[in-house]
C-alpha cells in the first residue's frame, strides 16, 4: 500500500526533474575564443550528488557520485566542457590530498586552462554535518521530540570548531584553486536547508529532532554558509547563496517539493542529502549567480 501510495509522487518528481534537466539546452557557455568553457567540479556528497541514481560508472565506488549532480545538469545546459572530480565525504585537506588510495587530489584537475570552477565544501571538515545531524537525532528519539536535548548538550561547541577549523581550512583551499587556475570563475555553493525555519510536528517521523533542536540545527547551517560565504569572499571566488532559493524544499517537505531527502523514509540511499531535484535546483541557482547562460 505504502509503494502505491508514494509511487505516483515519484513518478511526477521524475517527470519533473527530467523535464527540468533535459529542456531546451542554453547555448553552450564559452571562454575566449568561442570554445565551450573548460569546466571543473570539485567538492563533497553535496557537488557529487551522492544517494542520487544513476551513479556515475568512471567514478570511484566509494565516491558515490552521480550522473545528476549539479555539475551535470550544468554542464549539459550550457554545454561547458566537464571534468567532474566531485566525491562523497570529501574535505578541503581532499583537494591537495588522496581521499582514497588510488584516487587522485582534486586540485589535479585544475590547471591554468580552466575556465570554471564549482564546489561545495566544508560539510564534512570536523564531521559537522554528520556528528551534529547524529547527535541531535539520537537526542531527539531520547527526548521524544520535547525540548532542546541537542543545543543543551552540545552548545556552541560545532560552531567553534566552524570558526576555528574550517573556515582558514575553506581559506586555504580556495586559494590553492585560485592558484591553479588564476583566470577561471570559481563559484562557491552553499550548503541548501536542511531543516526549516521553524519545527514541524508532522516532521518527527521522517526528521527525529526535538523541536528546540530545529532552530539549533539551522543556526549551525547559517554559520557554516557563512563561514563559506567570507572564504569565497576573501579568496576572490564567487559565493553561490542557496538560503533564498531553498526555502521551502527543506528534508520536511514532501516529495516533490523537498530537494533534500529525510533521514528517514526518503528516496535517496544517501539519507540528508539533495535528490535529483536539489541538484537541479543546485544548478540553476549556479547558472544564474554565474551567469553561464
Amino acid at each position: 500500500m505504502a509503494i502505491r501510495t508514494r509511487a505516483p509522487r515519484l513518478a511526477a518528481a521524475l517527470a519533473a526533474v527530467t523535464t527540468a534537466t533535459l529542456g531546451l539546452a542554453a547555448a553552450p557557455a564559452q571562454a575566449t575564443g568561442g570554445d565551450p568553457l573548460d569546466y571543473v567540479a570539485l567538492g563533497d556528497s553535496y557537488s557529487a550528488g551522492s544517494g542520487v541514481l544513476p551513479l556515475d560508472l568512471t567514478a570511484p565506488l566509494l565516491c558515490a557520485r552521480s550522473t545528476a549532480n549539479y555539475p551535470h545538469v550544468v554542464a549539459k545546459r550550457t554545454g561547458a566542457k566537464l571534468t567532474d572530480v566531485t566525491c562523497g565525504g570529501a574535505q578541503t585537506k581532499d583537494f591537495a590530498g588522496s581521499q582514497y588510495p588510488g584516487v587522485a587530489p582534486q586540485l589535479d584537475a585544475v590547471d591554468a586552462d580552466t575556465d570554471l570552477v564549482t564546489l561545495t565544501i566544508g560539510g564534512n571538515d570536523n564531521s559537522t554535518f554528520i556528528s551534529a545531524i547524529l547527535a541531535c537525532g539520537s537526542a531527539g528519539v531520547l527526548s521524544g521530540g520535547k525540548g532542546s536535548p541537542c543545543k543543551d548538550a552540545n552548545g556552541d561547541k560545532f560552531t567553534k570548531e566552524i570558526d576555528a577549523s574550517t573556515y582558514p581550512a575553506l581559506k586555504t583551499a580556495l586559494r590553492a584553486v585560485k592558484a591553479k587556475a588564476p583566470h577561471a570563475r570559481v563559484g562557491v555553493l552553499g550548503y541548501p536547508w536542511i531543516v526549516p525555519a521553524k519545527a514541524d510536528p508532522t516532521c518527527f517521523a521522517k526528521m527525529p529532532i526535538a523541536t528546540g533542536d530545529v532552530p539549533y540545527l539551522r543556526d549551525l547551517q547559517t554559520h557554516l554558509n557563512n563561514a563559506v560565504q567570507r572564504a569565497a569572499s576573501e579568496t576572490g571566488a564567487t559565493f553561490v547563496d542557496m538560503a533564498a532559493a531553498s526555502e521551502g524544499h527543506d528534508a520536511c517537505k514532501p516529495l516533490g517539493t523537498r530537494w533534500i531527502e529525510p533521514v528517514l523514509f526518503g528516496t535517496n540511499f544517501v539519507p540528508v542529502h539533495p535528490n535529483a531535484l536539489g541538484e537541479s535546483g543546485m544548478a540553476d541557482q549556479a547558472i544564474g549567480v554565474l551567469k553561464l547562460s
